[in-house]
């Protein structure tokens, strides 16, 4: 069964479909037929075709529920030696600037970790452990900041126009008659 926008089943729903299969499997031991036990359990056929092929061969084990079909993730372990990496920055991983993008830090797992994750993945990944995209200021290194807060402070007030209108808006001015 496929579900929308990626999503799929919670713990209590692999929970509750695996506790059907493991009734299924009381009434494949009990002799009964495919028809009676998807009737009894309210599924198809066909489910109950599979379950009982999974499990004549590879008994009870074949259908226990094998958790969440989630996206891989790393593990805590792993992550904490990806955040080492990344404090390192771009520069000590041979990229040419101090950004670090979804596809450079892909990248820096693949090699890392030999392992192939998605951007989105990532990206949900590194948001669940605090971290939140920027993009970084690009500031003059000349820049004085003491001298920016003073002319905001005291120069841009004169200079910013006023932002009232002076004249009524273009709805209301007196139109020239056009006939």
């Amino acid at each position: 069964m496929r579900y929308p926008q990626g999503g799929g089943l919670t713990d209590e729903g692999r929970a509750f479909r695996e506790r059907i299969r493991m009734e299924a499997v009381e009434m494949f031991a009990a002799g009964q037929d495919n028809m009676m036990v998807a009737k009894q359990l309210r599924v198809s056929v066909r489910s109950v075709q599979r379950w009982r092929q999974a499990w004549q061969h590879g008994g009870t084990q074949a259908l226990c529920s094998r958790g969440s079909a989630a996206r891989p993730k790393l593990s805590e372990t792993l992550f904490a030696v990806l955040e080492q990496e990344l404090a390192k920055g771009p520069l000590a991983h041979g990229w040419p600037d101090q950004t670090w993008t979804l596809a450079r830090i892909k990248t820096l797992i693949g090699r890392r970790f030999h392992k192939t994750l998605a951007l989105s993945t990532i990206m949900e990944m590194l948001r669940s452990h605090g971290y939140s995209h920027q993009v970084p200021a690009r500031r003059a290194v000349e820049r004085d900041e003491e001298k920016v807060a003073g002319w905001v402070k005291d120069t841009w007030p004169q200079v910013e126009a006023p932002r009232r209108r002076s004249e009524p808006s273009s709805s209301l001015r007196t139109r020239p008659d056009s006939r």
